[in-house]
């Protein structure tokens, strides 16, 4: 018989966040929702969520709700799912300190603060899951998506070493590695680029015009493309699976650039990302 579970998950205003969200509660399971914005908060609130506002670019934001957790759960949390992140586009070249380091505050400082903020409650309890949802770019880099590739790079960097120091401790970590799946990921991306990103006296501003028709582009933009569910899938497994996976590839491209970068030579691979 399923065990219900209490599930704290970010980033639930679209998308992978909001299916998960979705499809957990429909299985039983007590799920805390958190939403950036005040207005999806209240949109999940109105849906029937225990939903809070959580900003993980902001420390005191990622303090509350955790204390306010806290007392809606009696301390009892039995997994987190650091979903919530977004993709700065823009060559390597083009990106200031600033703007890398904006990315760097939610995709993963403000990830890696509210876990080490659950980690003592899962310790007291003696079990807990961590979920991290990364990506294909978190083992293979794509061009004009390094601050992103950096992030999710650094997020497995800490995930695998947090998975090696917490063994023992009945406290499971995975990671989760999706390609190209239908979200907002992409429209979000444009207004960041738009925003942040100098094309016009860039060396990369021929580049850019090809990714900003596949940003703009309506629908599935790359091939192999998988709805959200297919993300939920895997989350439903890391937690409620007696044996969790320590990865789970989503997509057909993800299970391809695990085994290619095992086999090829860097040089070789390198020729195949660049015409991505």
């Amino acid at each position: 018989m399923k065990i219900s579970k209490t599930i704290l998950i970010t980033g639930c205003s679209t998308g992978i966040g909001y299916t998960t969200a979705m499809e957990l509660k429909k299985r039983g399971h007590y799920v805390i929702a958190t939403a950036r914005k005040i207005e999806d908060v209240a949109r999940l609130q109105q849906e029937g969520f225990t939903a809070l506002q959580l900003d993980l670019a902001d420390s005191n934001s990622i303090q509350q709700a955790v204390s306010l957790a806290i007392d809606l759960t009696d301390g009892k949390i039995d997994a987190l799912f650091n979903n919530g992140a977004f993709g700065q586009p823009g060559a390597v070249e083009d990106l200031s300190r600033d703007i890398l380091r904006f990315q760097f505050e939610t995709n993963l400082f403000g990830t890696h603060e509210l876990t080490n903020l659950i980690i003592p409650l899962m310790r007291e309890q003696g079990h807990g899951r961590i979920i991290y949802n990364s990506s294909i770019l978190g083992f293979v880099a794509m061009t004009y998506r390094g601050a992103y590739n950096a992030s999710k790079f650094a997020l497995e960097g800490l995930a695998d070493t947090l998975r090696l120091e917490l063994y023992g401790t009945q406290i499971h970590i995975s990671l989760i590695e999706p390609g190209p799946i239908l979200s907002d990921f992409r429209k979000n991306a444009f207004a960041l680029y738009q925003k942040n990103i100098d094309s016009a006296h860039s060396s990369h501003k021929e580049a850019y015009r090809a990714m900003v028709e596949r940003l703009q582009k309506e629908g599935v933009a790359a091939p192999f493309t998988l709805p959200s569910e297919a993300v939920t899938e895997k989350v439903i497994h890391a937690l409620e699976a007696k044996r969790p996976k320590l990865r789970y590839y989503v997509t057909f491209p993800t299970y391809l650039f695990a085994v290619l970068k095992r086999i090829l030579p860097t040089s070789w691979l390198d020729t195949l990302l660049r015409n991505i």
